[in-house]
């Protein structure tokens, strides 16, 4: 984390302002994983007000260079500030994957920022119910279901974590790796969520 030579004033500030902060509601549905999440402006629409009631405002700066990287810079009124940068790999060099990437990494680093979580509000979440997370699956294509009698896609699936899916991705033969480099990016996104969200 950056920093200025004193956030003594931020910290008081942000622990008064998080006293009153509410977590964003998930209104936004994500189709291909079968779940909802707040999206970026309900996260920022979720604390702008108390922060500014606080002298608190946020920053955000995009860069990129084969990685996406989000600095994000919350200030006090009294020129205090804190920051820090997310760096995120890319399934796609295109437009589209770039603004994705760009809007994922803004939503989860003002939510940490500002200390929010994007619960649910909902029965299960009121009893303790925690809905199970499925990861993607993705079919491998038939005339590469198996090199010497391996089923890569069906191992990538099994992974655990970010850890366990780089493991996975060392045993596949190079020339095999474009035909799952698909795969491995969406679970590598999908753990690097969920690491975000614990």
């Amino acid at each position: 984390m950056n920093k200025s030579e004193s956030i003594a004033n931020l910290a008081l500030a942000l622990s008064k302002a998080q006293l009153e902060l509410s977590n964003p509601k998930k209104t936004s549905a994500n189709p291909f994983f079968k779940s909802k999440y707040a999206d970026l402006s309900e996260v920022i629409n979720a604390s702008k007000t108390v922060l500014a009631e606080h002298g608190l405002s946020v920053m955000q700066f995009l860069s990129y260079n084969d990685m996406v990287h989000v600095e994000t810079m919350m200030l006090h009124s009294t020129g205090e500030w804190i920051s820090e940068t997310l760096s995120l790999p890319i399934a796609k060099h295109d437009a589209q994957s770039i603004g994705s990437t760009c809007t994922y990494a803004r939503r989860y680093s003002w939510a940490a920022i500002c200390g929010l979580a994007q619960e649910d509000d909902d029965a299960n979440a009121a009893v303790g119910h925690k809905q199970e997370v499925q990861k993607p699956q993705f079919q491998q294509p038939a005339q590469k279901q198996a090199k010497q009698g391996v089923n890569y896609l069906s191992i990538l699936n099994g992974a655990k974590d970010k850890s366990d899916l780089s493991k996975v991705w060392q045993t596949i033969p190079d020339d095999l790796k474009d035909n799952f480099r698909a795969a491995a990016n969406a679970l590598k996104t999908k753990f690097t969520e969920l690491e975000a969200a614990a």
